[in-house]
């Protein structure tokens, strides 16, 4: 059965670049990202892993572990990640998971046999402090993911998980959001007392809540 939104990511133990890591252990309290890959030394997930290398501070501005994987053994990882910091101009600075016996692929159903059926396809978990799944996101081989949108989408789960608000489309981190469908106007009135603008009674907009 695959994974679904709000249900508990799987708990696991494995070996990686740095490593043997309990994955609820390792994350304890943290918001992760665990992102997969098909293989070692595929072109398109270079990039990725350059890019995420990149990053590492806003994700850790924002309480964020990443974690990769990959179904090569750690050795042929440490390899990889020698043309990654060649060709990318960044070493990989966080975990790669591997799982040579696909047991983590099997747990977050990362095998899609109607894809292939023996390689992981390109999936992205954001789990939160409270271990639940957040959002999953399933590239094809042949496009790269865009972890600029990643992190945009943290920002809106992290905001949206802390006040009773919804983030509309394209919305960047300080531009307005929407108030919850579930909240009355009385209680938006206390949570919101500096007002909002209704463009239909059930969109209603307001300044992001700091």
């Amino acid at each position: 059965m695959s994974l679904r939104l709000g249900d508990e990511a799987p708990d696991f133990t494995a070996e990686t670049t740095q490593g043997t890591i309990s994955f609820h252990s390792w994350k304890e309290g943290a918001w992760a990202v665990l992102f997969s890959h098909p293989k070692d030394f595929t072109p398109v997930c270079t990039t990725e892993l350059g890019t995420v290398a990149k990053l590492k501070d806003q994700f850790d501005a924002r309480n964020v572990k990443v974690i990769g994987l990959s179904v090569d053994p750690v050795e042929s990882h440490f390899e990889w990640e020698k043309d990654i910091e060649e060709t990318q101009g960044e070493a990989v600075n966080f975990p790669m998971i591997a799982d040579p016996d696909r047991t983590v692929a099997d747990l977050y159903d990362m095998i899609h046999p109607n894809a292939n059926d023996t390689m992981t396809v390109r999936s992205v978990f954001v789990i939160g402090p409270d271990d639940k799944v957040k959002l999953i996101l399933t590239y094809p081989a042949s496009t790269g993911r865009n972890f600029d949108e990643l992190i945009r989408v943290i920002d809106s789960l992290q905001l949206t998980a802390k006040f009773s608000v919804a983030t509309p489309a394209n919305w960047r981190d300080g531009e307005e959001v929407i108030i919850g469908a579930a909240v009355s106007d009385a209680d938006a009135a206390t949570k919101f007392p500096e007002g909002w603008r209704t463009e239909k009674p059930y969109l209603r907009w307001v300044a992001q809540p700091k």
